[in-house]
């Protein structure tokens, strides 16, 4: 499998799996000029930002372990774009990961 396709059923499968858990998804694919968040979604009163990492072997690690600090900059700047561009004060915020390895999900919640 490419890995776009692979991506693409990744973030799918991790929507779903965040539907099943009481989230709702507010935006998907969500790009600026500093970067890109996969999922944006609510979590009762906490805004998530999700990464998604799909993998279909550990060759080169655990999914998570992709993320470099860059991945991690770029995220939080594009969240902070987010935030100001819908006015959005006072919410309180968490960065999440979820990874996707032969199917299974691991969600790891404040991941950075």
């Amino acid at each position: 499998m490419n890995n776009r396709r692979s991506g693409i059923e990744g973030e799918n499968a991790a929507v779903e799996y965040l539907k099943k858990h009481g989230y709702v998804i507010l935006e998907r694919n969500f790009n600026t000029k500093v970067g890109e968040i996969d999922i944006i979604a609510e979590d009762k009163d906490t805004l998530v930002f999700v990464e998604v990492k799909a993998r279909d072997n550990t060759k080169f690690g655990q999914p998570i372990e992709s993320i470099t600090y860059q991945k991690v900059r770029s995220i939080k700047r594009t969240a902070e774009w987010y935030l100001s561009a819908k006015r959005m004060t006072n919410r309180y915020c968490r960065f999440d990961v979820i990874e996707i390895l032969r199917g299974e999900i691991t969600h790891t919640k404040d991941a950075f």
